[in-house]
């Protein structure tokens, strides 16, 4: 194993590895316990955690576990945390506690960060992060109901994250190449930054802050920033390839769980086609009755055409009436935990193609469906996500972060896995 990546959610080890797939070479996805990576040959493995929303103390925990596993029998290959592309958390995040966790672990400062992920419209650009065109603090993701983006200097919200300095590579030496970025690099260290922010204004940024990078034993950062990591590992050695499993065959359905504007916006693309249940969150009932009815709902539905099943709050007055009940984490919890339940009941019901929308949801109906491996299939233009997992039955998936995708995204992906 030449390059570890680990992937702070599902939806994000997803897109990772289909897009090193892309690239030729086979990545397995690793989902459950770390020494479920049985390919010896694999030169890069995606691990995915559920670390994005969790406290700092069992991120760490969760991230240190993982680097205890890939670096038995003397094994020690270069490892990237990689987050959300706008690297969304708030001041009691874990960011900057797992960069903490590197520098202490490994020693080689100034640790390289990198947020952003141009193909989708998040940049950055001396060291301030914008969300499709405007500054983060003005854009949609200033109202996120669990993280809300108000401050779009980076290097200051990664400094409220841990008691290291932090510096910036900004754009301008970024333009100039490799050799003047490595210079920066090395000042910044000299002067005690022990932890050094790479803006990515554009793909070239991501490219150079990628070879800036290779030489350091880890990094954190976001899409742009570890996928050209891993197309600079991998230049010019044996790439492992092996042919992608095929699709299974069966009914569909999808799961929504992301809140927000362009979550809403595809919910009501597919149900102008199919038929959607919306689950009240709010509802005293014990999550295995709400499943109950969910599924009996459901269970007649199979097969005739894709069906839908969400907890999406109908209205901002919804979502915070959940939250004020249940806590803002534990409402999103308590969704996860219906959503979960109910999707391992359609695939125990016959469904065999799986459509979830959230990065958090994601990683709960992957733990209530028991996966320890998938193999991720590269992006067919609608965003990568799809996947096969390593079932006894067959079963195909597309992951997805709550925020990306065209209206009509998860019907493309249910209709992809039928090609």
């Amino acid at each position: 194993m030449d390059l570890a990546i680990i992937a702070d959610d599902l939806t994000g080890a997803i897109l990772i590895a289909a897009a090193i797939e892309a690239g030729g070479t086979a990545c397995p996805v690793v989902l459950g316990p770390a020494d479920a990576a049985r390919d010896e040959s694999a030169r890069v493995v995606v691990f995915a955690t559920r670390t994005r929303l969790a406290p700092a103390t069992d991120a760490v925990a969760a991230v240190t576990a993982i680097l205890g596993a890939i670096e038995t029998g003397g094994r020690s290959p270069q490892v990237a945390y990689k987050v959300c592309s706008s690297f969304d958390s708030t001041d009691e995040g874990n960011i900057g506690p797992v960069a903490d966790l590197f520098l202490e672990r490994y020693g080689d400062a100034p640790l390289t960060m990198s947020a952003g992920y141009p193909k989708t419209g998040t940049t950055v650009h001396q060291g301030y992060l914008f969300y499709r065109g405007r500054l983060v603090s003005e854009s949609i993701k200033r109202h996120d109901p669990l993280t809300p983006m108000t401050d779009p200097d980076l290097v200051r919200t990664i400094a409220r994250q841990t008691q290291n300095r932090v510096g910036l590579v900004p754009h301008g030496v970024l333009r100039e190449g490799l050799a003047s970025a490595a210079r920066r690099l090395d000042e910044l260290g000299a002067a005690g930054m022990a932890l050094v922010l790479v803006d990515c204004s554009d793909d070239d940024d991501a490219r150079i802050g990628a070879e800036l990078t290779l030489a350091r034993r880890a990094t954190i950062g976001s899409d742009a920033h570890v996928m050209a990591l891993a197309a600079a590992r991998l230049a010019g050695g044996e790439r492992v390839t092996s042919p992608p499993p095929p699709h299974a065959e069966g009914p569909a359905a999808a799961i929504f769980g992301s809140v927000g504007p362009v979550a809403e916006a595809q919910l009501a693309a597919f149900e102008r086609t199919c038929p959607v249940l919306r689950i009240d969150v709010m509802n005293p009932s014990p999550v295995a009755a709400i499943v109950a009815e969910a599924l009996a709902w459901a269970g007649p539905k199979i097969g005739e055409r894709p069906l839908g099943v969400t907890t999406a709050p109908a209205g901002d007055a919804a979502l915070s009436d959940a939250q004020k009940a249940f806590g803002v984490l534990g409402a999103a919890r308590r969704a996860e935990a219906i959503l979960a339940g109910v999707a391992a009941g359609l695939i125990a019901r016959g469904v065999a193609r799986l459509a979830v929308s959230g990065g958090e949801t994601s990683g709960a109906v992957a733990a209530a469906l028991d996966i320890a491996t998938v193999r991720s299939l590269p992006d067919q233009g609608f965003g990568g996500g799809l996947c096969v997992a390593d079932t006894p039955r067959p079963l195909s998936l597309y992951f997805k972060s709550g925020k990306l995708g065209d209206d009509d995204v998860m019907l493309q992906a249910l209709a992809a896995m039928c090609d």
